[in-house]
């Protein structure tokens, strides 16, 4: 099943790409973490298609989305682009599903709109970061600087390293998708540097700015009250169980936890069946 695509404003003027593989039913809407790009869900969207109006958000700077010369690329400006995408699509009442990045862009939206919530899917993200998620990241970012490639495959070897029990189907897939061919024959990411820029910012006030985010994320997920799905990777190093454990035993009102085999941080790419599982027993159960 191939997805249809279309540009969509987001906020700032920027021209944002969706894709949609069905038209009916209640909406659910996918969004995906730091440096991927809507088709990291091309494993799981068919199979929720027939039960939902499928759709998945290339967020900005990522993917086939605009680039913000501005550079904000903080959850709040992203949680703007999903107002608008949702506001001008006429999706008043949603599922959404957000992994790392977008989960928290997800909180902070179903936080401010609880109303319009059917449910939401939270992928190995909390308001606190394991702090081991983020220092492996710097380090995949230090250790490509500049990132352009002679090939896809040489991209797919750096996948495949930053991904180490995914499956070679969903490496070979990452590496093409999140790739453009430039006019001198390499390649490059569908990614704007900049953020890769702010990702690697270890100052105070990116610290700052963290500890704020917390704080927001804490609190949107207070004001949630839809039936609520936080999924963990077992060997997850961003979601710690305590993290996990707090947010639906003592915050959500109406928190369920999935912890997913086999799987780190990218749970859909690292075991897409127990994901699909997951998420099944959740959004997919009769009633």
């Amino acid at each position: 099943m191939q997805p249809t695509s279309h540009r969509v404003r987001g906020a700032h003027d920027l021209d944002l790409q969706l894709f949609e593989w069905s038209q009916d039913r209640v909406p659910l809407l996918m969004l995906h973490g730091f440096g991927n790009e809507a088709r990291i869900w091309s494993e799981f969207a068919p199979h929720v298609a027939p039960h939902y109006r499928t759709l998945a958000l290339d967020q900005r700077g990522h993917g086939h989305s605009d680039w913000d010369s501005q550079a904000r690329y903080d959850p709040e400006s992203m949680r703007e682009d999903l107002e608008q995408v949702t506001d001008t699509l006429a999706l008043d009442r949603l599922v959404l599903v957000g992994h790392s990045m977008g989960g928290r862009v997800a909180t902070l939206f179903a936080g401010r709109h609880p109303e319009r919530m059917a449910g939401l899917v939270l992928v190995d993200i909390g308001p606190e970061l394991d702090p081991r998620g983020p220092l492996r990241m710097r380090g995949e970012i230090s250790a490509h600087r500049n990132p352009r490639f002679e090939s896809i495959e040489d991209y797919a070897r750096v996948v495949a390293h930053n991904h180490p029990v995914a499956s070679p189907e969903a490496v070979a897939r990452m590496a093409k998708d999140e790739l453009r061919q430039c006019d001198d024959g390499l390649y490059e990411l569908r990614m704007d540097p900049a953020l890769r820029e702010r990702f690697d910012e270890d100052d105070p006030e990116a610290r700052a700015l963290e500890e704020r985010a917390i704080a927001d994320q804490w609190q949107a997920l207070g004001n949630i009250s839809c039936p609520t799905l936080v999924v963990r990777g077992a060997a997850s190093d961003f979601l710690s169980p305590e993290i996990a454990d707090r947010m639906v035993d003592e915050v959500l009102e109406d928190g369920r936890l999935a912890v997913v085999p086999q799987a780190g941080h990218s749970v859909m790419s690292d075991n897409p069946a127990g994901f699909l599982d997951a998420v099944a027993d959740f959004a997919l159960a009769p009633g």
